[in-house]
């Protein structure tokens, strides 16, 4: 099977613009192509997983990634999906998000002899005339046609700013200037971006004509993937010591029956031969299939000892074997060998509040040492260690 069908056969393809162009270019290796990535945060996330996968995928088969940070779009943030303006950051913050994507990135992505390239667009975004990019690229874009988008229809009745109106402008002039510049012909990205991207494509062909080869593909998980990895906890992140390697394991491991095997097929390296035989499990060989999910991805983001440890941990934990040695663990200070639950529940982080807390306590979702908190004010005495239950899959470890 080549690549293209094999990227089809695993669901990452939703929607694109020249198909038999498109499908002949990367079976022969011959896309340079591009995916963004806007510096909101110091760490990628499982938002990000799949585009990385789906970058490392073409790369094997030839193709070459350019890796777009959006330093400069970052200053601007997209409204595509989002219900309120995003978060202003500072040129500082942004520079350092941009540094640990960097890191990040290279554990997917070969960027030695020219294989792949990074890129940042704030070098050629900060430095545009304003008047300059009204005549010459502004004057590409119908506002009539730009309203009938649903990123920005859903956004008007609640208020929609002159800065985030200004994003698909600023995204398709990056694809015109990776066009130019690095001979970038292929754009990916999520199907929420879909208008954006045809932006890149059109402003490419009406500046250069027709006949300029720039395509775009949208992938089908891009946007159920901003929804993965939301937990209660928060975001789940591709930094260690935001997201430890065995939290990583477990929330792949906790997936949705429905949804175990369309991660193993977009997610995993595994053949495509092998999943089809997964297919047919039911029941309790679902959890095999969601160990297999777990072991698999925490290899590729944590390496192969780590998810060793994480599925041993796994396994002495859930087994009852009581071996906690890999298991995410925080420090905390006693008074008189004491820590509230509350302050315990907020110092591990399994709640941002003690709001929070005091709601899952009255659920019963707490159990210190398989003991179910019922107390909201309860003193929780710790000699060396306690293990946190919070509901039936969340475990931590407290030490003093």
């Amino acid at each position: 099977m080549q690549i293209y069908d094999e990227l089809v056969a695993r669901g990452l393809i939703a929607q694109v613009t020249d198909e038999d162009e498109i499908r002949k270019m990367i079976n022969e290796g011959k896309a340079t192509f591009y995916i963004g990535f806007d510096p909101t945060a110091d760490s990628l996330h499982v938002g990000h997983f799949m585009a990385l996968c789906l970058m490392k995928r073409l790369q094997m088969a030839g193709n070459k990634p350019i890796a777009l940070l959006g330093g400069g779009t970052g200053m601007i943030g997209d409204p595509s999906g989002k219900s309120d303006m995003r978060k202003m950051l500072t040129k500082e913050d942004i520079e350092h998000n941009i540094e640990c994507f960097r890191k990040q990135m290279s554990r997917f992505i070969d960027f030695s002899d020219d294989k792949a390239i990074m890129v940042n667009n704030a070098d050629w975004l900060m430095n545009l005339n304003y008047i300059d990019v009204l005549r010459e690229v502004g004057a590409c874009f119908s506002v009539n046609k730009m309203l009938t988008f649903e990123c920005y229809k859903q956004r008007m009745e609640r208020g929609l700013t002159f800065l985030e109106f200004n994003y698909m402008i600023m995204q398709s002039y990056d694809f015109y200037k990776l066009f130019q510049d690095y001979g970038c012909n292929m754009q990916f990205g999520g199907d929420d971006q879909w208008a954006n991207m045809l932006g890149g494509t059109e402003l490419i062909r009406k500046k250069l004509g027709k006949d300029a080869h720039a395509m775009t593909i949208t992938l089908l998980l891009n946007s159920e993937g901003k929804k993965m990895g939301k937990t209660e906890k928060g975001a789940v992140w591709l930094d260690p010591e935001k997201t430890s390697p065995f939290e990583f394991f477990q929330y792949w491991r906790n997936v949705a029956d429905a949804d175990v095997m369309k991660c193993i097929r977009m997610l995993t390296f595994l053949p495509l031969e092998e999943i089809e035989k997964m297919d047919a499990w039911e029941g309790s060989e679902l959890n095999k299939a969601k160990e297999i999910l777990a072991y698999e991805l925490t290899k590729l983001v944590h390496g192969e000892e780590e998810a060793n440890k994480a599925l041993e941990a796994a396994k002495n934990l859930f087994g009852g074997k009581g071996n906690t040695e890999n298991m995410p663990t925080t420090k905390v200070e006693l008074t008189d060998g004491k820590i509230g639950i509350l302050d315990l529940l907020v110092a591990t982080k399994l709640v941002p509040s003690k709001r929070e807390a005091r709601n899952l306590i009255a659920g019963k979702g707490i159990a210190v040492d398989d003991v179910v908190i019922e107390d909201p004010t309860a003193q929780i005495a710790i000699e060396t260690e306690v293990i946190i239950r919070k509901g039936k899959k969340v475990f931590h470890k407290a030490t003093v």
